[in-house]
């Protein structure tokens, strides 16, 4: 076809011919992300394929959400959603094929021909639980389900539309660690905890979405979406003109707290409880539960003859909705904050420290060490202080209070590893800085200091640092004195980088061959020796020791996605490998005991017992940008982007606490976050906005 001209926010100067091998015919609608068009294969077949709009796709940011979406989209591809075709996100102008299905949406549905009878709207309920609970036990969370995304086929409804954070989709705007959905769809923790998002929030909305078909409007509805997201939170649903023997079942969708919520098996058992009664029930349109008919003066009308009489609903009074409109005007601005209305938590004192005392004598408190500066302090913990790390400067706290200690000016360079305690000193390991430096742990003084210019890479293990040269030697300094001790090469290794675990006596260097296998050396610190090495199968990376057996991730060659763990024990030489349900995006994980816990960049957060083979449990913290985990045998701890502390059972899988975002962390954009340090029953943070927090590790629901 004939490139298309076109106008607009966001529209392209000329519409593609092709995207991929698929010959686009014309354009079925436009979204925020993009422009979806009718399209065929070369057999002929038909597709609906999405192209990203020309300004998005020279974002790298908005190209790591569209092959989220892809690969969500491939994992949910079933009977109740548009089965992906094809897809390729590296393309100059990303794009992705589905299976074409004929029929409207849902939301074209009610615009046409109104609200939909009793029996079409018990089979509407049912079929998008099943959509929900197969997209569920993927691990996936739709977040957006809407009326708009609901294709009704022939033979049942379809969901449709993965991407969980487009930029025009709403006047809220969805940006990363803001508010994600549509806010007449939304469940009420997206509006207070965007980042606690799981499954329920689909149930919720679900439940939202029924009343549209129902009545054509929805259960909070308002001209502006703040008074919608105040309503959501606050005040009870309107379900005028939702059947009677359907309302009870939305009723319970639409609760307050995700637990309250039924799973989609709940649905489905119970739809098919008093399935009989729908094709006789009759459609009372003005049939309201437990909420009064508005008038136009905002007068509830008197409840008619054989009605019964109408608990009055609660309407938020000019003060609250000014209040609710400028919260979430916060939200779409910067993050969802320290709001009194839909809570939160506020920030620490720019030059001061706060603290909060707990019920068992504990005083939590929150520090900024460096005033003026940004960014996520690395933090460890070793003689009796925690020791920390930014550009520029290592400083000590007192872990009792936050009080600084001592501050330490270093020359500027960059760290991905916290300073850590070796040989009696404190380490810094300075990425490729000038100058090495190790201090007095007691005044942040400097022992001793050598030059570094000619170097890659620097770690700690066994009381040495190990420097990785330009050239792949790798040279031992003695972390108490600074002096050689070795400089070799390490056999099969050209360029080693290491890695090492507290506890452990090794350092450990990994090189994919192929990307099909990995070779796994082990070094001597104190001595350059190899240990063992191993070639294993996979590409793998190094994420903890146990007993003597170190522990891996396994990436796929096609997705770059986590798809397994594996242990080997380099002694009887056999290695385990227990595959992920579901392959996690740019996943980072920790070890504790047999089992590893692991973190997908899209919140996912998995237990994967590796003695008895298999996932012990999954849970969607809908944290899309943390830090890796930690745990402590009872909890395990992540920091999230918006400066949030999260702690889930470790043996359940349950979210039992999360501290208050920071307001500014989540605007601080960083490559890499720290994770959370465990020492003497706390748990000590950082955030984005430079600040460094302690909190009760035995009471996280306190937090």
């Amino acid at each position: 076809m004939a490139p298309q001209g076109n106008t607009g926010a966001g529209a392209e100067a000329e519409l593609p011919e092709y995207a991929g091998h698929y010959r686009l015919e014309s354009c079925l609608g436009s979204g925020g992300m993009g422009v979806v068009h009718l399209a065929r294969s070369t057999s002929g077949m038909k597709l609906a394929v999405k192209v990203v709009h020309a300004e998005f796709a020279k974002d790298p940011e908005f190209r790591g959400r569209f092959r989220q979406e892809v690969a969500a989209a491939r994992r949910v591809s079933g009977a109740f959603t548009a089965p992906v075709v094809d897809a390729d996100p590296e393309a100059e102008r990303p794009w992705m094929a589905t299976l074409f299905i004929p029929g409207p949406t849902l939301s074209d549905e009610v615009k046409r021909n109104g609200p939909m009878p009793a029996a079409q709207l018990r089979r509407l309920m049912a079929g998008l639980a099943e959509a929900l609970r197969d997209i569920h036990r993927v691990g996936v969370v739709h977040r957006d389900l809407k009326p708009s995304n609901v294709l009704l086929a022939d033979d049942g409804p379809k969901v449709i539309d993965f991407g969980i954070s487009r930029p025009k989709d709403s006047e809220l705007r969805t940006e990363t660690g803001k508010l994600i959905g549509t806010p007449p769809f939304m469940a009420p923790e997206q509006f207070r905890r965007p980042r606690e998002v799981g499954p329920a929030a689909d149930i919720f909305a679900l439940g939202s979405v029924l009343v549209h078909a129902a009545t054509g409007r929805g259960p909070f509805d308002s001209d502006s979406p703040y008074v919608v997201a105040y309503q959501v939170v606050h005040d009870e649903p309107d379900l005028t003109g939702v059947p009677d023997n359907l309302a009870p079942l939305v009723l319970r969708c639409l609760a307050k707290e995700p637990e309250d919520r039924p799973t989609p098996d709940e649905l489905m058992r119970e739809l098919r409880s008093v399935a009989a009664s729908y094709d006789t029930q009759a459609f009372i349109p003005a049939q309201r539960t437990g909420i009064p008919v508005q008038r136009t003066d905002g007068v509830p009308k008197p409840a008619g003859p054989g009605e019964p009489q109408r608990r009055p609903r609660r309407r938020p009074g000019r003060k609250a909705v000014l209040t609710a409109a400028v919260a979430l005007l916060l939200v779409a601005g910067a993050a969802l904050a320290s709001v009194q209305l839909l809570g939160g938590g506020g920030p620490a004192p720019e030059d001061g420290h706060s603290s909060t005392a707990s019920a068992a004598g504990f005083r939590a408190w929150s520090v900024k060490p460096v005033p003026k500066d940004v960014g996520a302090p690395q933090c460890s913990y070793g003689t009796r202080q925690l020791i920390c790390a930014r550009p520029g400067v290592v400083f000590a706290l007192d872990p009792s209070d936050g009080a600084v200690l001592w501050r330490h000016a270093v020359t500027k360079g960059f760290t991905t590893v916290p300073p850590v305690l070796a040989g009696g000193l404190v380490q810094p390991q300075i990425q490729q800085g000038p100058r090495l430096q190790a201090l007095e742990p007691a005044s942040g003084t400097a022992r001793w200091q050598r030059t570094t210019s000619a170097y890659s890479g620097i770690r700690a293990a066994g009381g040495m640092l190990l420097l990785t040269h330009t050239d792949g030697t790798v040279t031992a300094v003695d972390a108490a004195s600074g002096e050689t001790r070795w400089s070799r090469r390490i056999p099969g290794v050209a360029k080693p980088y290491f890695v090492s675990f507290a506890g452990d006596p090794l350092a450990y260097t990994t090189e994919s061959l192929d990307g099909s296998s990995t070779q796994v050396t082990a070094v001597d610190p104190t001595s350059g020796s190899v240990r063992w090495a191993a070639r294993l199968q996979g590409n793998l990376t190094p994420v903890g020791v146990h007993d003597g057996s170190v522990f891996f991730l396994s990436v796929d060659k096609a997705y770059g996605d986590t798809d397994a763990v594996v242990r080997h024990d380099p002694v009887s030489k056999s290695t385990r490998r227990v595959a992920l349900p579901v392959a996690r995006p740019n996943a980072q994980a920790t070890v504790r005991g047999n089992v590893v816990y692991v973190l997908g960049s899209d919140g996912s957060l998995d237990a994967i017992g590796v003695d008895a083979r298999k996932r012990l449990w999954h849970l969607e913290t809908s944290v899309s940008r943390s830090s890796a985990p930690v745990a402590d045998g009872r909890h395990v701890y992540l920091s999230a982007g918006d400066g949030r502390l999260l702690a889930v059972d470790a043996a359940k899988g349950r979210l039992v606490g999360q501290t208050p975002a920071r307001s500014g962390a989540e605007s601080q954009v960083a490559s890499s976050l720290p994770g959370p340090v465990v020492a003497g029953g706390r748990v000590y943070a950082t955030a984005t906005d430079g600040t460094v927090f302690s909190v009760d590790a035995r009471d996280p629901g306190a937090w």
